[in-house]
């Protein structure tokens, strides 16, 4: 199931891409893939992101994904 990642602020450095595609089916397994590819320090920085997967919040990690899903990583920003 193909999704798009969308990284932001922080997340983006980390990761040292502005986005990408990957097959899962969950959060969690997107998160786990996301991280055996960018390594250590973008998981330091996943475990305080939040992600919005098709516009609405959430930290739910085993919460499935559709086809074609867009999630954005979002790292925690300073001045609300």
């Amino acid at each position: 199931m193909p999704v798009t990642v969308r990284y932001f602020a922080g997340a983006r450095a980390a990761a040292g891409v502005d986005s990408e595609t990957r097959d899962a089916g969950t959060l969690d397994e997107l998160v786990g893939q996301l991280v055996a590819s960018h390594g250590e320090r973008l998981e330091k920085v996943l475990t305080a992101c939040s992600f919005l997967v098709d516009g609405t919040s959430t930290r739910d990690r085993s919460l499935a994904l559709a086809p074609g899903a867009v999630v954005d990583v979002l790292p925690p920003f300073a001045g609300g």
